[in-house]
């Protein structure tokens, strides 16, 4: 077996280079390694960068919610207090998610960047693997592999209140606390 590779960076094409680029930085907390010549690119961690904008010097057709392409990026906190932590710092800059979504496998907040990309702030719900992917062979993900929706903002109240973790990343405590959320698959799609 040949050697497994590793993960390097994303490009976005975009005619918001700045947008974008300061958008990525307070979503990652990162910060820009170079930048000049239509180029930008980002790290927010132990690699020269992560996510890499280019601005052609022609003008951009905005994404169309129909077009084929890539949905989202997605990037994952070692625990819920940290993606918790990273939503209200978020919040308090003005970046709130399009939709928070118990996947059961995740959980996980999806923001839309200046150009309309998705990008996945999540947590597994699983220490490992073989449990989640287990979940995602049973019969509760098979009938909505999708999920259902939450309040962060709830879900903030009762882990400083003292709910563990393991309780708040289910769809049995989404469903309990905020059954009446729309369907986050329309937002997904628009």
């Amino acid at each position: 077996m040949g050697s497994i590779p590793k993960f390097a960076h994303v490009v976005f094409q975009t005619g918001r280079l700045e947008q974008m680029r300061d958008w990525y930085c307070d979503l990652l907390e990162g910060h820009a390694v170079y930048q000049g010549h239509g180029l930008c690119f980002v790290t927010f961690d132990d690699e020269h960068h992560r996510v890499a904008f280019m601005q052609p010097p022609v003008p951009m057709d905005p994404k169309a919610p129909t077009a084929a392409g890539m949905h989202h990026t997605a990037y994952t906190f070692d625990d819920l207090d940290a993606l918790l932590e990273r939503y209200t710092s978020l919040k308090d800059k003005g970046i709130e998610p399009a939709v928070p979504i118990q996947h059961g496998v995740t959980t996980s907040l999806y923001y839309r960047d200046p150009d309309g990309n998705f990008v996945e702030l999540q947590v597994d719900n699983f220490e490992a693997a073989d449990d989640a992917t287990a979940y995602m062979e049973g019969e509760e993900y098979d009938q909505d592999p999708v999920g259902v929706s939450f309040s962060p903002d709830l879900m903030i109240a009762e882990r400083r209140s003292g709910v563990p973790a393991e309780q708040l990343q289910t769809r049995k405590w989404a469903l309990t606390t905020t059954p009446d959320l729309p369907n986050p698959l329309t937002v997904l799609t628009s």
